[in-house]
């Protein structure tokens, strides 16, 4: 999965495993980085192997895969020092992800399909193309419904087709307790993530009418006084979206080796667009992620600078 995972690759990832060893297979989950504390609850989570705290499993792992599938990422760059390892391997490489401008000849199966919502919507697709529809237990399905949740914003974003309700009526057919996954996703955080969300609102967001855009820009001294860890920066960003008229919202937090971007955007803009020409990133076209090396100052002036470019797009 990509580096600091979310619901979609934790899920899908922990998804296609519960389904493989079901087949016999013997499965070995990697993460490039830790994850959030909130995602703990998935099952088979605690078996994950984090690349960068236990380097020499992780590798020996790799040596000996025969098949690696890469999930919710299309481009090794997105698994930070984890990228190298995974050019090298010697097996077979097998892509399942949603993003946009795949590095197809990295991999030799596979496909990236911007048309689902959710790499977790394609690992469901993968276990009932496959006829094993049937296999899909309470395991499975809590890890595909979380990401499936997560990556549709709660069924508000547009990739919320019909395929999706219906594959959430699969399973709950199938048993599955949707508010035990709602709760353990949106109702499992400390209290000082609250505070840190109040405090960011109140203090770091900037509204421009003028280009119908909001920018967030967290410093490293907001994290550290809010002993703010993985994850509970998460969401932040969809905040100012609820904000009448605007179409683009830019968040930055301020990391130790580089300034992170995450976008958002409404309408016809697009902010994967936006993201690869200013902020070498990309992602989908509502919702992309980019980063910077220069300094939170230097970062920020450049997306004034870049909005006011686009102001007929904003419009």
């Amino acid at each position: 999965m990509h580096q600091k995972p979310d619901a979609d690759a934790m899920g899908s990832s922990l998804g296609l495993t519960h389904f493989l060893r079901l087949l016999g297979h013997q499965v070995t989950v990697i993460s490039p980085t830790n994850w959030a504390k909130w995602l703990d609850w998935m099952p088979g989570c605690n078996e994950v192997i984090d690349f960068e705290a236990a380097r020499g499993r992780a590798e020996a792992a790799l040596d000996a895969a025969e098949w690696l599938f890469c999930l919710d990422f299309n481009i090794f760059t997105r698994t930070k020092h984890l990228a190298e390892k995974l050019r090298s391997a010697q097996c077979v490489k097998i892509l399942i992800d949603h993003h946009r401008e795949p590095d197809e000849p990295s991999f030799d199966y596979g496909i990236s399909d911007t048309g689902k919502s959710s790499t977790c919507e394609m690992i469901y697709d993968f276990i009932v193309g496959s006829g094993n529809a049937g296999q899909i237990n309470m395991e499975i399905s809590e890890c595909l419904y979380a990401g499936v949740v997560a990556d549709t914003g709660s069924f508000r974003f547009s990739s919320a087709q019909a395929s999706v309700h219906a594959l959430v009526a699969d399973l709950k057919q199938r048993g599955l307790n949707h508010s035990k996954v709602h709760e353990n996703l949106f109702d499992n955080f400390l209290e000082n993530k609250i505070r840190f969300t109040g405090h960011v609102l109140l203090n770091r967001m900037e509204v421009f009418y003028e280009y119908n855009t909001a920018l967030i820009a967290i410093p490293k001294s907001d994290l550290l006084k809010f002993h703010i860890k993985t994850g509970d920066t998460d969401g932040l960003v969809n905040f100012p979206q609820s904000i009448q008229g605007i179409k683009l919202v830019g968040l930055v937090i301020d990391r130790d080796e580089e300034r992170k971007w995450s976008f958002r955007s409404k309408g016809d803009f697009d902010c994967n667009a936006f993201a690869r020409k200013y902020f070498e990133g990309g992602g989908h076209f509502h919702a992309s992620g980019g980063r910077s090396s220069d300094s939170l100052e230097q970062t920020v002036q450049k997306f004034k600078l870049a909005v006011k470019e686009n102001k007929s797009l904003l419009q």
